[in-house]
């Protein structure tokens, strides 16, 4: 069911609709009378409105491609009645005057079609077989991309350059003077034609792109120039980028030259800043490079359908590392036992996988703990300063329905409630950005909550910082801006793009840091600390949010075994329907938190032993489950983390030398390179056409 909230905007779309189709009756009707000042009205109108919302609504037009009146349909019905009208209208001859606008139109028309195919051609040569960031292409010879209204933008390209044959054709119906037309036909087919000799220019030798052969030859000899050894691989829609950003600052600190590869071309800018190359390979064979590489293990933060490709280069082993652990089952997937090891944060997860028998053996799960919660900080004791903050982060609802998932549906308006009724509470309400994706009752819950937290907010008062807080936290912002992003011109493509963001420049990832902790404080200092916040935005990320917060309130998610790290109390809300002790037995994670029925009566009790430490019954529990969960402060988990890499590392090396020494064995001469490499290959050949070839 829509929200109320899209009501308006459908009730617009449907207007220009309507008065789209209305404003074509009228130029019918009025050519056909003929009435000129209706029929001129009409038709000015409808270019107008068809090229106001090719810009404000192209989602819309789209709809109205589907059913096969695109904009190309659109302009020439208008035009075809404007012919009409002209037919119509007294003082005009028709052979005389109206042939050779008509004419002139055609050719307008031609020219538009030619114009098209040169884009495509444009756009196919410039999309390469890869994509790279921070990686220096220049031998690849990209280039800038054309202006974005030849190339790629149809639309507004056949309306902005038919506008002057339009308005010069009703000049002509208003005057019956035909030298109007013509000048505007004029000056419309000069531009088109000036438009397409300049994106011809695009198909040059200069600025065409290299053939794939000769790009992959490229690529090949970076790899064997950078020695990559540890990757991480990526594969996901547009809001899961998260689950791979969380690693970027360990993959950049692990032993070895780390890579990311990606699968989807947009993918690519979804990746947080980092001094990590970065390839895409959107076609499976292109990927099959990294097998002639010195690549030797592939980090997964994730399950996904691409993911299966890559596991079919047999020269590389394979770890998952998740983008998260939680008790639920999406944190032990089946999916798990077609890697060679699965990587966790303690014994909890160990036992998880065991518990749940789905063919992942014990010998292959590996404690690293979880290297990206350092900046989190330890609870220092007693509760300090004047309000308690309260971190409200409950989690999205899953794809499978399952009313436990989130509290947002169930409990999360209790949750607030109970909140804003403590005059001593400041809530920070950060929930899951994926909120109301599957489930719209959540999305609209969601909003309800925002809603009572910025009014309660609204009511508060007090002082506040002054303007030199939010000064510094613009210029904070900038600064963070200019290093975390590049600035890209509207028509930039693909190909640009991977050509302004080359090699990187310097020590990328430590100024990101930095300015990043800059930002964050400046970020905090803006606001008073009694403001209710609703935290929306990537930043401030959950990490700090957490580092503000005395207690946090969430539910079953990878948020509470984060949160562990800084041992301070927490809640999880059970709206399972499951009873407590069912609950805390079924999820480990919970064991040391308070239990929030739907209801939240809990909350106030919650609050109390917050502020009293002495009568937190859960201390020592929460200590003991972030051993289990996130396995030994000592050594650091980037140690451990590094290890497993050089041990995997390790294992793929064996297994390379292994496999020589069998091919070795297989095929007499082939250590003879220098004389019998043809031999040896067409050897391997032989093997595989006799279905006896050498397998991984």
């Amino acid at each position: 069911m829509p929200s109320a909230g899209l009501a308006p905007r459908r009730v617009v779309q449907l207007s220009a609709l309507f008065a789209m189709f209305a404003l074509y009756t009228a130029q019918l009707v009025s050519a056909l009378i003929p009435y000129v000042p209706v029929f001129v009205a009409a038709s000015a109108a409808g270019l107008a409105l068809d090229t106001y919302l090719q810009y404000k609504q192209p989602g819309l037009l789209s709809l109205l491609g589907k059913i096969r009146f695109d904009v190309t349909v659109r302009q020439l019905l208008r035009d075809m009645l404007i012919l009409v009208g002209l037919l119509r209208i007294d003082g005009i001859e028709p052979l005389a005057e109206q042939s050779p606008l008509t004419i002139a139109l055609l050719a307008f028309y031609a020219l538009h079609f030619v114009c098209q195919a040169v884009a495509v051609l444009v756009r196919r040569t410039r999309a390469l077989p890869i994509v790279t960031r921070n990686i220096d292409a220049s031998e690849l010879r990209l280039s800038a991309a054309p202006p974005r209204i030849l190339a790629r933008r149809q639309g507004h390209r056949l309306l902005s350059f038919a506008a002057p044959g339009t308005v010069g054709l009703l000049i002509t119906a208003a005057t019956t003077d035909a030298l109007w037309g013509g000048i505007g036909l004029a000056v419309s087919i000069v531009l088109l034609g000036g438009g397409t000799v300049h994106l011809a220019t695009w198909l040059l030798p200069k600025k065409r792109a290299l053939s794939e052969q000769k790009v992959m030859a490229w690529l090949d000899r970076w790899l064997a120039d950078y020695e990559p050894t540890v990757a991480m691989y990526f594969s996901g829609g547009t809001s899961s980028a998260y689950q791979a950003n969380m690693w970027l600052s360990t993959l950049s600190e692990v032993d070895g030259k780390p890579l990311i590869v990606l699968r989807e071309r947009f993918m690519v800018q979804k990746i947080d800043a980092t001094d990590v190359p970065i390839i895409c390979f959107p076609k499976v064979a292109t990927m099959f490079s990294l097998e002639n590489s010195t690549l030797k293990m592939v980090l997964h933060p994730a399950n996904a359908a691409k993911t299966s490709q890559v596991l079919r280069i047999p020269t590389i082993k394979h770890a998952f590392i998740n983008h998260g652990e939680s008790d639920k089952l999406s944190s032990c997937n089946p999916y798990a036992k077609a890697y060679d090891e699965v990587w966790v944060a303690g014994p909890a997860a160990r036992e998880r996988y065991q518990l749940a028998d789905i063919g992942v053996e014990d010998k292959d799960v590996v404690e690293v703990g979880r290297p990206q919660l350092s900046p989190i900080t330890r609870s220092t004791g007693a509760h300090q300063g004047t309000y308690t903050t309260v971190l409200y982060a409950p989690t999205w609802e899953g794809w499978d329905g399952n009313p436990g998932n989130t509290s947002v549906l169930l409990a999360g308006e209790n949750i607030v409630k109970h909140l804003l009724a403590d005059d001593s509470v400041r809530l920070l309400y950060k929930p899951h950005p994926m909120t109301g994706s599957v489930d719209p009752r959540a999305g609209v819950a969601n909003e309800r909550i925002k809603a009572m937290v910025r009014e309660a907010a609204a009511k508060r008062s007090g002082a506040r910082p002054g303007p030199e807080a939010a000064a510094e936290l613009v210029r904070r912002a900038a600064e963070l801006d200019r290093l975390t992003s590049t600035a890209f011109r509207a028509s930039a493509d693909e190909m640009e793009r991977m050509m302004l963001q080359g090699a990187p420049d310097g020590d990328r990832q430590s100024a990101v840091a930095e300015a990043t902790a800059a930002w964050e404080a400046a970020y905090w200092a803006s606001f008073p600390e009694w403001e209710h916040l609703v935290i929306t935005d990537a930043r401030p990320a959950i990490f700090t949010c957490f580092n503000q917060a005395d207690v946090l309130i969430s539910d079953v998610s990878s948020v509470v075994s984060d949160w562990l790290t800084s041992e301070k109390p927490y809640a999880v809300a059970n709206t399972s329907g499951m009873s407590e002790s069912d609950f805390r037995a079924g999820f480990p994670t919970v064991s040391a938190a308070t239990i929030l029925t739907p209801a939240a009566t809990e909350v106030p009790a919650l609050l109390a032993a917050v502020r009293a430490p002495e009568t937190d019954s859960h201390a020592e529990a929460r200590a003991e489950l972030k051993e289990h969960l996130l396995g030994p402060s000592d050594p650091p988990s980037l140690d451990r983390f590094n290890d497993a890499v050089r041990a995997l590392c390790d294992r793929a090396d064996e297994r390379r030398v292994r496999m020589e020494s069998r091919l070795a064995a297989e095929i007499p001469g082939q250590r003879d390179t220098d004389g019998d490499a043809d031999e040896f290959a067409e050897a391997l050949d032989s093997d595989s056409e006799s279905g006896d070839a050498v397998t991984a």
